[in-house]
């Protein structure tokens, strides 16, 4: 937690301040949104867009990658960055270290993790007992990905000298780094995931997500001084994003596969497709975009059991579901 802080600190220094919301000629306004990594595992986000969800409600997004939470949260912190999509935990780690305008959680994308772990053996009868004595590159240490993954290897019996995750590859690196040699096993998100395995790279043997069980893996998180600023355009933005979870819970993947190649252009609508039907499968999205309390908790336990947090957070110092919550109402 002191190394991502001092991380935090040192980047919210060097970015300049950016205006929080961007009017356009065209009479849209802009939201900045700085995602944790580009993948299918948020295609509501992705959908909303294409779809016009977003401009219908007058917003643009303008989407860069941080490739790590801990570079979402110093974008949000330093405004270069309207709203972070990341795992909450990057917030919680801010309040405890004292922020004066607290990062607050306003909506919540998907509910367990999205990754896959892939290893370069077919194992149709693969048990998680099998990972005893192998490398696995899972995500970088104190993030969501690595943590959970640990978690489920403890509830499963492994002790700490059981367990060899490597930490050492960026989280954006890592299935260049598997595919070079490194480590036994490596979680990859969608398409990656699938289009790795029918590569004939390797071989798809657990969604990390359905034994992982529900936790909130990755939100909208915004300076409460941008909420409190911006409240409409907040709400504007959640309901074109709980319409872009009614269309993938809903739509077919054929079709969805297509909506997404914007998105995705290097990526055929059939492996998008397939990649939807992962996702959809393993109940990776949150109808209402509201946060649980008992989900909260759960993840606290698991950073406390990765040896991360220090001392536990409050969920209604960090959380904020009344947008959500009302927008989702009206909706019906």
């Amino acid at each position: 937690m002191k190394k991502l802080l001092a991380t935090l600190g040192a980047a919210v220094f060097a970015l300049l301040p950016l205006s929080a919301c961007a009017g356009n000629d065209d009479g849209l306004t802009t939201v900045k949104v700085n995602e944790v990594t580009h993948s299918v595992f948020y295609a509501p986000m992705y959908l909303a867009d294409t779809l016009g969800y977003f401009e219908e409600e007058g917003i643009r997004i303008e989407l860069t990658n941080g490739g790590g939470a801990d570079a979402v949260m110093a974008a949000v912190l330093s405004g270069d960055a309207d709203v972070g999509f990341c795992g909450p935990e990057a917030a919680i780690y801010v309040l405890l270290g004292g922020s004066q305008d607290v990062p607050t959680v306003f909506g919540q994308l998907t509910k367990r993790d999205g990754s896959f772990l892939v290893s370069r053996n077919d194992e149709p009868d693969f048990q998680w007992e099998d990972l005893k004595g192998k490398e696995i590159l899972a995500g970088r240490k104190g993030g969501v990905p690595a943590m959970t993954f640990e978690y489920i290897l403890k509830e499963h019996g492994f002790t700490a000298a059981d367990i060899d995750l490597n930490f050492d590859v960026a989280f954006n690196l890592m299935t260049g780094a598997f595919e070079a040699g490194t480590a036994d096993y490596c979680t990859m998100f969608e398409p990656t995931a699938s289009e790795y395995q029918a590569a004939g790279k390797g071989y798809i043997v657990a969604a990390v997500g359905e034994a992982g069980g529900e936790v909130p893996y990755t939100s909208y998180i915004a300076k409460r001084s941008w909420l409190e600023n911006n409240e409409e355009t907040a709400k504007g933005f959640l309901r074109a994003l709980l319409r872009g979870v009614a269309y993938a819970q809903s739509e077919e993947f054929s079709v969805i596969g297509e909506q997404l190649t914007e998105h995705f252009p290097s990526t055929s609508a059939a492996s998008l497709a397939t990649s939807v039907e992962s996702y959809r499968k393993i109940d990776a999205w949150v109808t209402d975009m509201a946060m649980t309390e008992a989900s909260f908790e759960r993840l606290q336990d698991i950073i406390e059991s990765a040896g991360e947090l220090e001392r536990r957070a409050d969920f209604d110092d960090l959380v904020d579901n009344s947008y959500v919550k009302e927008v989702f109402a009206q909706l019906g």
